[in-house]
């Protein structure tokens, strides 16, 4: 139940009236209307905005609207309609309604705020994609985490989800990887490693030259490149596509489907690709203006073929073909992105680095193209994550082989510490991650603060069934929940009511890390009713001798534990019952 949405439909049932009666005209448009929480809590339980964005399509004064509004919410779930400043219409609810939440929540448990909103529509969500040529680090494991939280919340949000991780192994990365494996293969067969400039020096692939030996033996030393380097691409980027596998189990993270870059080529796919734009007039042979910064000695004028992308916004066409005739980095891109169309996925999320927001522009513009603007993709991108250790800047520098791995990240932190805090940000914000601060035990410490309320919400029920409580959900939804009346509790019902429209909000802007926002919020009111009680024996959970009483106020708290721990669920955090 979105309460929201329910008395948002009265509000458009009124409005309706008011055009039935001659006081609106007919044909306006509801669209922008909205019901939502007040900035000022002391204003009312909801506001809505109907007369001010009405007003000028009605030709009529904001307040005029307000007020024959008002008069019109006769609603027993509404005890007050207050117009203020130039039109805005405050709304007073009564109790009984933030009592049917907590019932609702109750008897729908772990689906309580869950929303048909997305009907099922199919959606790609594309994360992480790491380049396969070493472990992930501590850069990759904010757009895992992110990426897998997201698809989540769109999940819990009625979407038909699919994560989805494109392995880069078409470039030539993947040939520098086989350079880099065979001198570990080498050294494996006791020869010292020529690890030259440009190649990976990192240990981890010590043990894919291990396992080259046991397959190869010695057969491939001293041979010349072109023998054994497509073999030894492979099998490195196998052993690399494991071990990137393996830190994102360690994070929680579990993808849908993988797919190749190099499955692209001589699939006749890239070629389609182009194809199709080519058939709507959208690829050229020309040459580019010079880069901003280069002198004309600096620039040799080639002629390639382009993709027009300037026609959708961008700020230069693109090349997708070199003089010489090979694939731009561009080409299998677009192939890939005309694979999604083509798989049937209706919205398409492209979660990258923040290095690559050059690509956003190009990518929104191919997507646009092969869709013929059916399509819409979204694109985020994730900033960097400052490490610190020992309270000191903690450097990593993947060619350099000492850079912090996911997997140092989570054996220090643990993967419910590190999913939680990577999603206290907004995406495109930078976040600092800090492992002393991470694992105190403080209101500082987000993740330690909610994970603590809901810890207490289960200390509440241990404590109540010692008692002889019946606090099973069913006893709790019979309760009589109009002992739920001081003001400090129908405020933190209000804060379980908002979580279903808080869901729908979250997913519709790709933001998971509202939920995070939203449940140190529901914590914070948790903790504030706990201490309140210390000072009132009367807003004490558990009322000594007063079962029926101890019932209602169980009911609320149990409620408040559902959403933590559906909220939780959302960003891959196991909810702790309790703290050691």
């Amino acid at each position: 139940m979105n309460i929201f949405t329910d008395i948002r439909g009265l509000v458009v049932g009124a409005l309706d009236q008011m055009v039935a009666a001659g006081e609106l005209p007919a044909g306006l448009d509801y669209a922008n209307v909205a019901v939502e929480p007040p900035r000022d809590p002391a204003h009312g339980d909801m506001a809505t905005n109907a007369a001010m964005v009405l007003a000028k399509p009605a030709g009529m004064k904001p307040r005029d609207i307000a007020d024959k509004l008002a008069a019109r919410l006769t609603d027993d779930r509404i005890t007050a309609a207050e117009v203020a400043g130039p039109g805005f219409l405050n709304l007073r609810l009564a109790p009984t309604v933030w009592h049917g939440v907590i019932i609702e929540a109750l008897g729908a448990g772990k689906d309580f705020g869950r929303s048909d909103m997305g009907a099922n529509v199919r959606i790609n969500v594309e994360f992480v994609s790491a380049n396969p040529t070493g472990p992930m680090h501590v850069g990759h494991v904010r757009g895992a985490v992110f990426g897998d939280a997201l698809a989540s919340l769109l999940g819990f949000a009625g979407y038909d989800v699919t994560r989805e991780y494109y392995i880069n192994d078409g470039g030539a990365q993947v040939d520098v990887l086989a350079r880099s494996a065979y001198e570990r293969y080498r050294e494996a067969n006791g020869l010292e490693p020529q690890i030259a400039e440009g190649l990976y020096p990192g240990d981890y692939l010590i043990p894919v030259g291990q396992a080259l030996k046991e397959k190869y033996g010695d057969s491939l030393i001293d041979k010349p490149e072109e023998d054994w380097l497509v073999d030894i691409r492979d099998f490195s980027t196998e052993a690399m596509m494991a071990m990137i596998g393996e830190d994102l189990a360690l994070l929680g993270v579990k993808m849908d489907k993988y797919s190749s870059e190099k499955a692209l080529y001589g699939s006749g796919k890239i070629e389609a690709a182009i194809a199709r734009l080519e058939s709507a007039g959208l690829i050229y042979r020309g040459v580019l203006e010079p880069p901003k910064g280069k002198l004309p000695e600096d620039w040799e004028e080639r002629e390639q073929l382009l993709f027009k992308s300037t026609a959708f916004g961008d700020d230069v066409d693109r090349p997708i073909q070199k003089s010489d005739g090979a694939w731009t980095y561009f080409a299998p891109d677009i192939a890939y992105h005309w694979d999604k169309i083509d798989r049937g996925y209706e919205q398409l999320i492209d979660i990258f680095g923040a290095d690559h927001g050059g690509y956003v522009k190009r990518m929104n513009a191919v997507v646009k193209a092969l869709s013929n603007g059916r399509v819409p993709l979204d694109i985020k991108l994730i900033q960097l994550v400052k490490l610190f250790k020992n309270g000191e800047p903690f450097k990593m520098s993947k060619r350099a082989g000492t850079f912090v791995t996911l997997r140092d990240v989570v054996e220090e932190a643990g993967a419910d510490v590190t999913r939680f805090i990577m999603l206290t940000r907004k995406n495109d914000a930078s976040l600092d991650f800090d492992f002393a601060k991470v694992l105190e035990q403080s209101k500082d410490n987000p993740v330690w603060y909610v994970q603590y309320a809901n810890a207490r919400t289960h200390s509440v029920l241990r404590r109540a069934t010692e008692a002889g409580i019946d606090v099973g959900d069913s006893a709790l939804q019979a309760a009589d929940l109009s002992k739920l009346n001081h003001p400090a509790e129908l405020e933190l019902a209000r804060k379980v009511a908002e979580w279903p429209r808080l869901v729908e909000h979250a997913a519709r802007a790709h933001e998971p890390h509202r939920i995070a926002f939203f449940l140190y919020d529901i914590a914070s009111d948790l903790h504030s009713l706990w201490n309140r009680g210390n000072d009132d024996v009367s807003l004490r959970f558990v009322q000594d001798g007063d079962f029926a009483t101890s019932q209602a106020k169980i009911a609320l708290v149990r409620a408040v534990g559902v959403v933590i721990s559906s909220g939780l669920g959302i960003l891959g955090v196991t909810p702790m019952e309790e703290m050691r």
